[in-house]
């Protein structure tokens, strides 16, 4: 068991190879649109604020956000997901496209709505959230177009990153095409999970739930620091590392071979965690497929997780941002 050193060198070595890698993302495209306001009254006709509209701003959101995350790494990005015909899916498929990456395999589904959150906000406050989408399974040509999207993309990434919203993308048939297109071509693959499709992943390289994710699965309580029980839950989801995510606690992972690792928490103010697990699981697979093994690619992504936070919203973070953190941690550390 460790405790998260990673020599600098090798950090920069592998952050430096990042640029190389190109990554497939496959999951639940989302945007998300922010309305902002003041607001000065109450409605005479209900008893809400009346909010006046200042201004507007869109941003990708779930496995695109992923995707944004990492050609923000310098890595190479294709995305295998869903859009509706409409204008909430043109203004995705266009933000996706000004980061860089690569939606040749973004499926225009003409019965199912763009994924929108749209956020309304009052001096930074959240008054309301409404959702358009529907989280149906695709089914019939829709998932057929996305098997076919998923068997193409494989074959020239290095990493296949599955981000799962729960929102009918990957269905058990696609998540199967997945891990078959990566044993395939002898990719890892890494897997952020939501509840619905938990144990659907057997065989992922890299299954990562977050602490409230995997309790609600599991139906028990967490013992992270305790190796066996480490041990036993990747056994369970049969994946080859188990990386769990604990907010202010830092991540604990257990692999296949019995290595446990404990990463602590880089201790920040934190501002906002909105982002940080999407943040998490785009370094980890940039990582790997740079040459990290699950431990280094682990701490890079602790590192990387604590400079999201320090950021307002989602944001990104780039391979230089996450070399002087690296950098300064240490000597923090030696001193």
């Amino acid at each position: 068991m460790g405790m998260g050193r990673l020599d600098p060198e090798r950090a920069a070595e592998i952050l430096s190879a990042m640029g190389r890698v190109r990554v497939l993302v496959v999951g639940d495209l989302m945007l998300d649109e922010y309305v902002a306001g003041t607001v000065d009254r109450i409605s005479p006709e209900a008893p809400v604020p009346v909010v006046r509209v200042e201004g507007e701003r869109w941003a990708v959101g779930g496995a695109a956000n992923v995707a944004a995350n990492v050609t923000a790494l310098g890595a190479a990005c294709d995305v295998v997901g869903v859009v509706g015909d409409d204008g909430g899916g043109r203004r995705l498929t266009e933000a996706l496209r000004q980061v860089g990456v690569r939606v040749e395999g973004v499926v225009v589904a003409g019965e199912r709505p763009t994924t929108v959150k749209t956020r309304v906000l009052a001096r930074s406050q959240q008054v309301v959230r409404f959702d358009r989408e529907t989280d149906a399974d695709v089914e019939g040509g829709i998932a057929e177009a996305l098997i076919g999207a998923v068997a193409r993309e494989a074959e020239q990434c290095d990493v296949i990153l599955m981000e799962d919203y729960n929102k009918g993308v990957l269905t058990p048939r696609v998540i199967a095409s997945v891990l078959s297109a990566a044993a395939t071509h002898g990719v890892a693959t890494v897997v952020d999970p939501k509840r619905l499709r938990f144990f659907d992943y057997a065989g992922a390289t890299v299954f990562k739930p977050n602490s409230k994710e995997l309790a609600d699965a599991l139906g028990e309580h967490l013992s992270p620091d305790d190796p066996e029980w480490m041990d036993a839950t990747r056994r369970r989801l049969q994946c080859e590392t188990l990386l769990l995510t604990l907010g202010e606690q830092g991540m604990a992972l257990s692999t296949t071979g019995g290595r446990f690792f404990r990463v602590p928490a880089v201790a920040r103010s934190v501002y906002d965690v909105s982002g940080a697990g999407d943040t998490v699981v785009a370094v980890t697979a940039v990582a790997l497929a740079a040459g990290a093994d699950e431990i280094e690619a682990a701490i890079l992504a602790n590192h990387a997780a604590a400079l999201e936070v320090e950021k307002a919203g989602v944001a990104t973070v780039s391979p230089r941002e996450i070399l002087d953190q690296t950098l300064s941690f240490y000597q923090m550390d030696d001193s």
